[in-house]
């Protein structure tokens, strides 16, 4: 699920309970926050949207691991990576004077 491409919509546990129609609807156009207390708590979505989440459908390759993107011989799969310079660390105990 594309959640830029979607209407994001938030609801109180409050709001939920009461009007639990509203909320599915507006999981048709994208996630609902269920929040509780001020803080999310759960996300409402479409099965549709769920089911593309769960099977990985439409982007793939976002989902695969580094050793899968690593070993991927495709030219397109290339990649630049620029391994952060490491700075020296004093391994010395701390002076408590």
């Amino acid at each position: 699920m594309n959640i830029r491409a979607k209407t994001i919509t938030t609801i109180s546990s409050r709001e939920f309970n009461q009007d639990t129609a509203r909320a599915k609807r507006a999981a048709r156009n994208g996630p609902v926050f269920i929040t509780d207390r001020g803080k999310p708590s759960h996300v409402l979505m479409s099965m549709e949207e769920y089911e593309k989440l769960k099977s990985h459908r439409g982007r793939p390759e976002k989902f695969r691991s580094l050793a899968d993107l690593l070993a991927d011989d495709r030219p397109e799969a290339d990649f630049d990576f620029d391994i952060p310079e490491f700075k020296s660390v004093s391994l010395r105990p701390p002076e408590f004077d």
